[in-house]
């Protein structure tokens, strides 16, 4: 018996032929879907999908030139073309396969067929169809490594004593496969350290897969992460391969992970303990071999302690614990920062612009930066594309002068103020949204767009 058994749709309107089949199938360990109406094929195409379709050439209103089965055929290919089609005729010739195989089946079997020629072309069938599926899921991670790739500021910059200590721990753990733990305020760069993990690696040259946990609502959380077969739900309208298989022989890596409820840790402790992943909509685990790298701005360790975190799931996540430094603990590295950023967003609109003054730069180092580098990223970029000067200059900035060194704010400019409360929030909860969000009264879709705004 196979134990991988394939799902099997078969079109055929003589029905003893239809059970028969079933029952030589049924024994292979293959889902067998019988129909004898072949009008009902977009349908069966449109709910569900199958690893073989075997298909009649000939039916009631056209015995034996083969019209219809040629149109169904057409019919199956244009609604997927990856579609595995084994033809089945009693009145077959050799003019009519080789016309069969060119418009796109994969096989052609004649009536009454030999048990075992049939159980062997379906099983080479299903390998072929796993194929596909496989050079499928190739191309989707192909296409995510690239995006991966496109974007910009792929490298870590810095050179003060607390980020030299991340890269030494960052080079120390890259060579195992140890999962790592990343923790660090909002904007601190913790993504840049996993891919500098990932590609120090030995498996820098598979996927590298990026899933911000924070994004993903509870109800698309399997369908997201494990996969899902097209009609598994309203919206599966295709075969999709979840971020674990795409991140099969590369890094996994799990962002904003405090944020899942306790719910979903259970479900991501179970795939990470079993190393095994079951699209939704069918009941076949698949293994899956990923290199786990997870981060938050959250304090796990005293969420487990109030019991809105699981003590299991983080033993299983932190097996080394690197702590990503705040900017303002690594003033020396802002004028590198500020001077990089200012070259890229200079190139992109192309703007003259190369220098920050010094009493700029003064500036830049006195203030708190609760955003820390994605805020100091954003003010660079605001300013480059404000100024009309090749130097930026101090008035260039739009920083809080409260959350500087020694300076007061006396402001009443509406945007400023809030501007201020939000950038407080921020570094009373340490970059922590939620909190800061309900500190101020916000949601935290409400507290992005404000985050946004302001280049927080």
């Amino acid at each position: 018996m196979n134990p991988e058994g394939g799902k099997i749709l078969m079109i055929d309107d003589d029905e003893d032929v239809l059970l028969a089949a079933k029952m030589l199938l049924k024994k292979q360990n293959h889902h067998v879907i019988i129909e004898k109406n072949p009008k009902k094929i977009p349908f069966l195409l449109n709910n569900d999908t199958y690893d073989v379709i075997l298909l009649d050439m000939n039916f009631s209103k056209d015995i034996t030139s083969g019209k219809e089965g040629f149109y169904w055929l057409e019919e199956i290919i244009k609604h997927d073309p990856a579609s595995v089609v084994i033809l089945i005729t009693a009145f077959g010739d050799v003019e009519m396969a080789v016309r069969a195989l060119k418009q796109g089946a994969t096989d052609f079997i004649l009536k009454p067929w030999q048990n075992e020629k049939l159980i062997a072309t379906i099983a080479t069938a299903i390998k072929l169809k796993q194929s596909y599926n496989q050079v499928d899921k190739l191309k989707k991670a192909k296409e995510m490594l690239e995006e991966q790739i496109s974007k910009p500021f792929a490298e870590i910059i810095g050179k003060s004593q607390a980020i030299q200590e991340v890269f030494n721990l960052t080079d120390k753990v890259a060579k195992t496969d140890a999962n790592v733990l990343i923790l660090g305020e909002n904007g601190t760069g913790k993504e840049l350290i996993a891919r500098a993990i990932h590609q120090r690696s030995l498996r820098k040259e598979n996927s590298f897969v990026s899933v911000d946990m924070g994004a993903i609502t509870e109800t698309l959380f399997e369908s997201e992460l494990f996969g899902h077969k097209k009609g598994a739900f309203t919206d599966a309208r295709e075969d999709r391969p979840g971020r674990f298989e795409l991140a099969n022989g590369g890094t996994l890596f799990l962002d904003e992970i405090g944020n899942l409820s306790l719910s979903l840790q259970g479900k991501l402790l179970s795939v990470l303990q079993s190393r095994e992943v079951t699209r939704v909509g069918t009941n076949h685990p698949l293994p899956v071999d990923i290199r786990l790298i997870c981060a938050t701005n959250m304090p796990l360790h005293k969420m487990v302690q109030e019991g809105t975190f699981r003590q299991d799931l983080l033993y299983r996540i932190n097996t080394v614990e690197i702590h990503v430094p705040p900017l303002y603990e690594r003033v020396e590295d802002i004028p590198l920062l500020a001077q990089h950023y200012l070259n890229y967003y200079a190139k992109k609109y192309h703007k003259s612009v190369k220098l920050i003054t010094p009493e700029a730069m003064d500036r830049l180092k006195r203030y708190a930066w609760p955003g820390n580098i994605r805020e100091l990223q954003h003010a660079i970029e605001r300013a480059v594309i404000m100024t009309d000067s090749d130097t930026l200059q101090e008035s260039d900035f739009l920083l809080s002068r409260s959350l500087s060194s020694g300076a007061v704010n006396h402001t009443l400019n509406l945007d400023e103020v809030e501007r201020t409360a939000i950038a407080k929030a921020l570094q009373m909860h340490n970059g922590n949204i939620s909190k800061a969000a309900d500190e101020l009264g916000l949601t935290r879709a409400s507290l992005y767009r404000r985050m946004e705004k302001y280049g927080l």
